[in-house]
């Protein structure tokens, strides 16, 4: 009977290496599986065929299962249950797999348990089961099974999911409503000008009087809009093409991401939002045992914003080389010093995980801040700015009625 030399991680946490005889691959991975062992390594002696965290002759093809935040926050959380009530990885994932309804969290659950029964490591099923899960994930999830307690760290990183999903959330809620104002008030000024002017111009030039200036732009603004307002939209269209095509080249992307990170009204709440999910993350790789330099790599893959991206890489690199994270920001500079003081704080406190999660949440404190400010700030001024351009047109429209009106009484 051939024999199979393995590693696995017991419940407690620790590692256990050993050799027992099964007549094929599946049965020693069930053994372990009775024995509540989770296979790390395992290979059949004479044969060379090795599974080690993932690397085994049948390797899964990543498919199209794409999950929405959502779902990915859902999956997480009920492993960590599951786990957590006592069950093991595979019977865990097998009751996911049970799902009545066709989704694509039952479609990765059967991946995940197909590769886990072959001995491959969660960390790395996850990867090829969907490419909605980052590398952080992967990485958090690797940290689990290393250290047994899996369970609990997929329920940290239901909390930190959530924060983050909601922190997007107000990020783009703040952001979003400004623009539907500012649209809605652009969209029923052109309506005002291109509609109802055009109608009262015979009116306009029945008058003997002259016209004021105000009237005449603007009928001269309404004939150019009722004739030429398709050029306008085709233009306008193609100069949107043109911009998003040069942001998504690398050049137009650095360019742009520090652009607006300076918009007056948009740029702080960005900047906040950076810090905060910045300090969050790296808290969060950090409190779960993975190692600075790791965990700082694993960051700035992350960061969707290319502007600070680049500076964390030059300061990933200047960490290899044995810099504090505090000297290394600032020595490539774009970091406030209010965050790097209290980064230099964990630093010399020895708990720089917990200072970065206090850093998190007080520039989330500082994003809400802002974000109220602006909601406050942003619908008056518009309205304002709406109502004083209304105002203009229709005190021209109201002036030049009148004044035709008067113009005809006299010649009557």
């Amino acid at each position: 009977m051939p024999a199979f030399t393995y590693e696995a991680i017991v419940p407690g946490g620790g590692r256990k290496q050993g050799t027992l005889e099964a007549r094929s691959r599946q049965e020693a991975l069930a053994q372990l599986s009775r024995q509540r062992l989770q296979p790390i390594r395992l290979r059949e002696e004479g044969a060379g065929e090795e599974i080690s965290g993932g690397a085994s002759r049948e390797t899964a093809v990543p498919g199209d299962r794409r999950m929405s935040e959502a779902q990915i926050i859902s999956f997480t959380e009920e492993l960590g249950d599951l786990l957590d009530a006592g069950l093991q990885l595979e019977g865990a994932l097998r009751m996911m797999e049970q799902r009545s309804e066709a989704s694509s969290l039952k479609a990765v659950a059967e991946s995940l348990r197909t590769q886990v029964r072959e001995g491959i490591s969660l960390s790395r099923a996850l990867k090829t089961a969907s490419a909605s899960f980052s590398d952080l994930y992967c990485n958090l999830v690797s940290a689990g099974e290393v250290s047994g307690a899996l369970g609990s760290i997929l329920q940290r990183q239901v909390v930190y999911l959530k924060k983050l999903n909601d922190l997007k959330g107000r990020v783009v809620q703040a952001l979003i409503y400004p623009m539907f104002v500012t649209g809605a008030g652009i969209l029923l000024m052109v309506l005002f000008v291109v509609v109802l002017v055009p109608q009262l111009k015979t009116l306009f030039s029945k008058s003997p009087q002259s016209m004021p200036l105000i009237t005449k732009l603007l009928l001269w603004t309404s004939a150019f809009l009722v004739q030429w307002g398709w050029l306008v939209l085709v233009l306008g269209a193609l100069g949107g093409i043109a911009f998003w095509q040069a942001i998504q080249k690398p050049e137009g992307k650095l360019w742009w991401d520090r652009v607006r990170v300076k918009i007056p009204v948009a740029g702080p709440v960005l900047e906040a939002s950076f810090y905060a999910q910045f300090s969050q993350t790296l808290a969060n790789l950090l409190g779960n045992g993975v190692t600075l330099l790791q965990a700082m790599n694993l960051v700035s893959r992350a960061t969707p914003n290319t502007f600070y991206r680049a500076r964390l890489e030059k300061a990933c690199a200047q960490v290899s080389e044995g810099f504090s994270l505090s000297h290394a920001l600032r020595q490539v500079g774009g970091f406030s010093d209010t965050f790097l003081d209290l980064v230099a704080i964990g630093e010399q406190t020895g708990d720089l995980a917990k200072a970065l999660e206090k850093a998190g949440m007080r520039y989330e404190k500082e994003m809400d801040r802002r974000i109220q400010r602006i909601t406050a700030l942003i619908q008056p001024v518009i309205i304002v700015i709406i109502a004083l351009v209304v105002g203009a047109v229709v005190y021209s429209i109201i002036t030049s009625i009148f004044d035709a009106m008067s113009g005809m009484r006299k010649s009557l």
